[in-house]
């Protein structure tokens, strides 16, 4: 249900019209905070207004909403409630992986893709397809905004594909396997892609369902969904293939390099850290990003100067970070 007009109305109210005409943050300087009470049930409105209204057009800047909220459930309902509101190509949410950052397990494969996805469209939005444009709206859970990002995240650029283009197929194939994309020989999972002839199959973590390409020569002559259940073809998939990695880490070659010198310095990870120099993906291997990669960044440090931050309900998620903190600290000393 569109609830956009209810908008127009909210923004007549004095006190709203008073909170979006405060001026935004600047690179040489914020606004400062504000203290907002208001319901739980008109947090979606008010940040869907806050949206709207401080859009740069005039620049052609785009300066999102970042919205935190305590929880990954409490993001994903806001994420649906925003949409009410909000065009829901605008508004996506940044999820927290399941596991902790040091811990020796590997996030799913749709929760990395769902976050690479938002990062490359913060960093890189597409102007030609609304599906992966500009984003007015973050939303993510405190555990998200926390957690360290491999730097250059934004920059990886996702496998694209729509009818009409020309590549070899042998191409894209080199491209999803260093995308960390696993060939299987049937597609079952996120994450897998096949290959039978001229035909490609793939399910990307940010998809419902898994996508047909079929090739004529080296063209893409047709794109569709597919079932997993009984892989027969769906409907034509208008926007193409837009299949982000589905790793944070990828086995590049400087990686792999200094996994090799890192596997005679650490021995407690050295069986690890020498599959990561042969090219191999290992479980938990992301828990050693910081030693194998230049170096890490937040959330914040991708966003726009004068992006505005809403925190939902403060002090639980104050809570929530405090808790969140010594966990983590408690697990690494142990």
């Amino acid at each position: 249900m569109s609830l956009t007009p209810l908008l127009d109305v909210l923004v007549t109210d004095p006190m709203v019209r008073r909170i979006l005409d405060r001026p935004v943050g600047t690179d040489q300087g914020a606004a400062g905070d504000l203290d907002i009470a208001v319901c739980a049930g008109a947090r979606p409105s008010l940040i869907a207004a806050l949206a709207g209204a401080h859009q740069d057009s005039a620049h052609g800047v785009s300066r999102p909403i970042l919205a935190v909220t305590a929880t990954g459930r409490e993001a994903e309902d806001l994420v649906e409630a925003l949409r009410c509101f909000l065009p829901a190509d605008v508004v996506a949410d940044f999820p927290s992986w399941e596991t902790l950052p040091h811990e020796r397990l590997s996030p799913r494969s749709d929760t990395v893709g769902r976050r690479l996805a938002v990062l490359r469209r913060l960093t890189h939005p597409d102007p030609d397809d609304t599906a992966y444009g500009r984003l007015d709206v973050v939303v993510a859970p405190v555990r998200a905004l926390l957690q360290p990002l491999v730097k250059g995240l934004g920059e990886l650029a996702p496998v694209a594909l729509k009818v009409g283009d020309e590549m070899a197929l042998d191409k894209v194939v080199d491209a999803l396997a260093a995308a960390a994309y696993v060939r299987t020989d049937l597609v079952e999972r996120r994450g897998e892609f096949a290959v039978r002839g001229g035909i490609l199959d793939i399910f990307s973590p940010t998809e419902q369902h898994p996508l047909r390409i079929e090739f004529w020569g080296d063209t893409v002559e047709e794109i569709r969904w597919f079932k997993v259940a009984d892989q027969r073809s769906l409907e034509v998939a208008e926007h193409g293939l837009w299949a982000p990695p589905c790793r944070e880490i990828l086995l590049t070659e400087a990686v792999r390099e200094r996994a090799a010198v890192l596997a005679t310095q650490l021995p407690g990870v050295a069986d690890m850290l020498g599959k990561v120099a042969e090219g191999i993906a290992v479980e938990g291997m992301e828990s050693l990003a910081p030693i194998l990669v230049d170096g890490m960044e937040s959330l914040l440090d991708l966003l726009p100067a004068g992006t505005r931050v809403v925190v939902t309900d403060p002090e639980r998620v104050r809570r929530r970070a405090h808790d969140l903190v010594a966990t983590s600290a408690e697990f690494l000393e142990a």
